[in-house]
Protein backbone atom coordinates (compact mmCIF):
# COMPACT_ATOMS: atom_id res chain seq x y z
CA UNK A 1 0.00 0.00 0.00
CA UNK A 2 1.66 2.93 -1.22
CA UNK A 3 0.21 6.08 1.25
CA UNK A 4 1.28 9.29 0.41
CA UNK A 5 -0.05 11.00 3.16
CA UNK A 6 3.06 11.84 6.01
CA UNK A 7 0.10 11.77 9.07
CA UNK A 8 -1.45 8.33 7.82
CA UNK A 9 1.93 6.68 6.99
CA UNK A 10 3.23 7.64 10.53
CA UNK A 11 -0.25 6.21 11.86
CA UNK A 12 0.14 3.21 10.04
CA UNK A 13 3.76 2.72 10.93
CA UNK A 14 2.70 2.68 14.07
CA UNK A 15 0.22 0.29 14.08
CA UNK A 16 2.40 -2.23 12.39
CA UNK A 17 4.71 -1.73 15.08
CA UNK A 18 2.32 -2.27 17.49
CA UNK A 19 1.15 -5.65 16.19
CA UNK A 20 4.28 -6.98 15.76
CA UNK A 21 5.13 -6.28 19.65
CA UNK A 22 2.19 -7.87 20.42
CA UNK A 23 3.32 -11.17 17.91
CA UNK A 24 6.69 -11.33 19.55
CA UNK A 25 5.25 -11.05 23.01
CA UNK A 26 3.11 -13.69 22.32
CA UNK A 27 6.17 -15.74 20.98
CA UNK A 28 8.19 -15.61 24.18
CA UNK A 29 5.14 -16.27 26.25
CA UNK A 30 5.14 -19.67 24.23
CA UNK A 31 8.16 -19.94 24.27
CA UNK A 32 8.43 -20.21 28.13
CA UNK A 33 5.65 -22.89 28.44
CA UNK A 34 6.86 -26.24 28.70
CA UNK A 35 6.37 -29.12 26.38
CA UNK A 36 7.91 -31.67 27.74
CA UNK A 37 11.02 -31.19 26.50
CA UNK A 38 14.05 -29.42 28.26
CA UNK A 39 13.50 -25.37 27.04
CA UNK A 40 16.10 -23.02 28.58
CA UNK A 41 13.09 -20.37 28.35
CA UNK A 42 11.31 -21.58 30.45
CA UNK A 43 13.49 -19.96 32.70
CA UNK A 44 13.08 -16.72 31.27
CA UNK A 45 11.07 -15.29 33.67
CA UNK A 46 13.16 -16.01 36.51
CA UNK A 47 14.73 -13.25 38.50
CA UNK A 48 16.93 -13.42 42.07
CA UNK A 49 17.69 -11.15 43.64
CA UNK A 50 21.50 -10.65 43.55
CA UNK A 51 23.27 -8.88 46.26
CA UNK A 52 20.33 -5.98 45.79
CA UNK A 53 19.31 -6.29 42.42
CA UNK A 54 16.88 -8.34 40.80
CA UNK A 55 18.85 -10.66 37.97
CA UNK A 56 17.42 -13.26 35.33
CA UNK A 57 18.92 -15.89 35.87
CA UNK A 58 20.37 -16.09 32.55
CA UNK A 59 22.78 -13.10 33.18
CA UNK A 60 24.19 -15.18 36.33
CA UNK A 61 24.50 -18.53 34.88
CA UNK A 62 25.19 -20.64 32.00
CA UNK A 63 22.37 -23.41 30.90
CA UNK A 64 22.82 -26.27 28.86
CA UNK A 65 20.59 -29.03 27.71
CA UNK A 66 22.56 -32.22 28.18
CA UNK A 67 19.62 -34.45 27.58
CA UNK A 68 16.18 -34.06 25.85
CA UNK A 69 14.26 -33.73 29.22
CA UNK A 70 17.25 -31.59 31.76
CA UNK A 71 18.70 -28.04 32.23
CA UNK A 72 22.24 -28.03 34.12
CA UNK A 73 22.57 -24.34 35.74
CA UNK A 74 26.28 -23.47 36.26
CA UNK A 75 26.60 -20.27 38.19
CA UNK A 76 29.13 -18.21 37.85
CA UNK A 77 28.54 -17.47 41.77
CA UNK A 78 28.22 -20.74 43.69
CA UNK A 79 27.86 -18.43 46.45
CA UNK A 80 24.25 -17.59 44.89
CA UNK A 81 23.56 -21.87 44.96
CA UNK A 82 20.52 -21.13 47.67
CA UNK A 83 19.19 -18.05 45.96
CA UNK A 84 18.87 -19.62 42.54
CA UNK A 85 16.88 -22.67 43.82
CA UNK A 86 14.49 -20.76 46.21
CA UNK A 87 13.77 -18.40 42.80
CA UNK A 88 12.95 -21.72 41.04
CA UNK A 89 10.87 -23.00 43.63
CA UNK A 90 8.97 -19.63 43.75
CA UNK A 91 8.10 -19.84 39.98
CA UNK A 92 5.14 -21.50 38.19
CA UNK A 93 7.52 -23.63 36.11
CA UNK A 94 6.29 -27.06 38.04
CA UNK A 95 10.29 -28.47 38.48
CA UNK A 96 11.77 -29.20 41.90
CA UNK A 97 15.51 -28.68 41.17
CA UNK A 98 18.27 -30.54 42.44
CA UNK A 99 21.52 -29.29 43.14
CA UNK A 100 24.89 -31.21 44.39
CA UNK A 101 26.49 -27.83 45.65
CA UNK A 102 27.63 -26.41 42.34
CA UNK A 103 25.56 -27.17 39.65
CA UNK A 104 21.36 -27.33 39.68
CA UNK A 105 19.86 -29.71 37.58
CA UNK A 106 15.75 -29.53 36.12
CA UNK A 107 14.51 -32.62 35.00
CA UNK A 108 11.40 -32.33 33.28
CA UNK A 109 9.04 -35.03 34.03
CA UNK A 110 6.56 -36.76 31.10
CA UNK A 111 3.48 -34.80 30.59
CA UNK A 112 0.00 -36.14 31.86
CA UNK A 113 -2.61 -36.06 29.71
CA UNK A 114 -4.68 -33.74 32.08
CA UNK A 115 -1.25 -31.28 32.30
CA UNK A 116 -1.26 -31.61 28.78
CA UNK A 117 -4.52 -30.24 28.23
CA UNK A 118 -4.16 -27.49 30.85
CA UNK A 119 -1.34 -26.18 28.71
CA UNK A 120 -3.94 -25.76 25.76
CA UNK A 121 -6.11 -24.21 27.55
CA UNK A 122 -3.39 -21.87 28.58
CA UNK A 123 -2.26 -21.41 25.43
CA UNK A 124 -5.33 -20.82 23.58
CA UNK A 125 -6.14 -17.90 26.13
CA UNK A 126 -2.65 -16.16 25.72
CA UNK A 127 -3.54 -16.49 21.76
CA UNK A 128 -7.16 -15.05 22.28
CA UNK A 129 -5.94 -11.82 24.74
CA UNK A 130 -2.95 -11.33 22.06
CA UNK A 131 -5.83 -11.00 19.16
CA UNK A 132 -7.43 -9.08 21.73
CA UNK A 133 -4.53 -6.55 21.50
CA UNK A 134 -4.58 -7.10 17.77
CA UNK A 135 -8.65 -5.54 17.79
CA UNK A 136 -7.42 -2.87 20.12
CA UNK A 137 -4.93 -1.16 17.80
CA UNK A 138 -7.19 -1.90 14.88
CA UNK A 139 -9.82 0.00 16.81
CA UNK A 140 -7.31 2.95 17.95
CA UNK A 141 -5.80 3.49 14.26
CA UNK A 142 -9.76 3.62 13.07
CA UNK A 143 -10.16 6.22 15.86
CA UNK A 144 -7.05 8.48 14.20
CA UNK A 145 -8.23 8.02 10.75
CA UNK A 146 -11.51 9.29 11.76
CA UNK A 147 -10.07 12.39 13.80
CA UNK A 148 -7.79 13.07 10.70
CA UNK A 149 -11.01 13.09 8.78
CA UNK A 150 -12.67 15.26 10.58
CA UNK A 151 -9.94 17.70 10.92
CA UNK A 152 -10.11 17.78 6.71
CA UNK A 153 -6.59 16.05 6.20
CA UNK A 154 -8.26 13.27 4.40
CA UNK A 155 -11.34 12.49 2.54
CA UNK A 156 -13.83 9.49 3.27
CA UNK A 157 -13.11 8.10 0.41
CA UNK A 158 -9.04 7.63 1.39
CA UNK A 159 -10.75 6.67 5.05
CA UNK A 160 -12.36 3.41 3.35
CA UNK A 161 -9.67 2.46 1.38
CA UNK A 162 -7.17 2.71 4.38
CA UNK A 163 -9.85 0.66 7.10
CA UNK A 164 -9.26 -2.01 3.94
CA UNK A 165 -5.55 -1.96 4.79
CA UNK A 166 -6.03 -1.86 8.33
CA UNK A 167 -8.02 -4.68 7.97
CA UNK A 168 -5.79 -6.94 6.00
CA UNK A 169 -2.76 -6.34 7.74
CA UNK A 170 -4.67 -7.27 11.26
CA UNK A 171 -6.04 -10.88 9.26
CA UNK A 172 -2.29 -11.45 8.38
CA UNK A 173 -1.32 -11.13 11.99
CA UNK A 174 -4.62 -13.25 13.57
CA UNK A 175 -3.55 -15.71 10.70
CA UNK A 176 0.16 -15.95 12.28
CA UNK A 177 -1.54 -16.17 15.67
CA UNK A 178 -3.65 -19.53 14.96
CA UNK A 179 -0.40 -21.00 12.92
CA UNK A 180 1.66 -20.45 16.12
CA UNK A 181 -0.98 -21.56 18.47
CA UNK A 182 -1.75 -24.69 16.13
CA UNK A 183 1.84 -25.39 16.19
CA UNK A 184 2.31 -24.94 20.06
CA UNK A 185 -0.82 -27.66 20.57
CA UNK A 186 0.99 -30.23 18.13
CA UNK A 187 3.92 -29.82 20.39
CA UNK A 188 2.12 -29.54 23.36
CA UNK A 189 0.41 -33.06 22.56
CA UNK A 190 3.11 -34.89 20.53
CA UNK A 191 4.33 -37.54 22.87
Amino acid sequence: MAISNPQVKEEFDKYENKLNKAFDHLKSEFLSIRAGRANPQVLNKITVDYYGTPTQLSQMATITVPEARMLVISLYDVSMLREVVKAINASDIGINPTDDGKTIRLVFPQLTEERRRDLTKQVKKISEETKVVLRNERRDIMDSLKKLKKDNIVTEDEVSSYEKDIQKTLDKFIECVDKLLKDKEAEILEI
